[in-house]
């Protein structure tokens, strides 16, 4: 981590990376609601779904612009690496989403009663359960995804 405040070139590339992670997220939670809450997929397909859609969108951006002296590997080499990664990270992630979803569900039930499911679509308890739930879980897996990618994925770059 002191690599990271200490060189500022290192730092503007995690800055990079939590842009990216911030477009990857809101692709990731955009697509998880449409899954979940219009096509009523259960959520740890969404989830699974939802992850992939950022995860590709996260790759061109990093490979791109996050990190685009990155150029001694071919891009076949480097997307294989980041889905080795990604895949451990979906495997990281779907536990800690899953432990956290019903526990998160009970907690809004308790903390929002006056919404009821079909009161709003988007401001329910199950609504705001299922987003936290995924909201920490995508944060333990930025963190494994950015200091993994760095030193094995994108280990060319100065």
């Amino acid at each position: 981590m002191t690599a990271i405040l200490g060189n500022p070139r290192e730092r503007t590339r995690f800055l990079r990376f939590m842009v990216v992670g911030i477009i990857g997220a809101v692709i990731d939670f955009s697509s998880f609601n449409v899954l979940s809450g219009f096509f009523h997929i259960p959520g740890i397909i969404s989830q699974a779904v939802s992850f992939t859609l950022a995860i590709i969108s996260n790759f061109l951006w990093n490979r791109y612009w996050t990190y685009p002296d990155s150029r001694r590997k071919p891009v076949s080499s480097q997307l294989i690496q980041f889905t080795v990664v990604s895949i451990i990270g979906l495997a990281i992630r779907t536990p800690i989403f899953v432990g956290l979803e019903k526990p998160f569900d009970k907690l809004f039930s308790y903390l929002l009663p006056s919404f009821s499911i079909s009161a709003s679509k988007f401001l329910n308890p199950q609504f705001v359960g299922h987003n936290m739930a995924l909201a920490i879980a995508i944060i333990v897996v930025m963190l494994w995804n950015f200091f993994i990618n760095r030193y094995w994925t994108y280990n060319d770059v100065g």
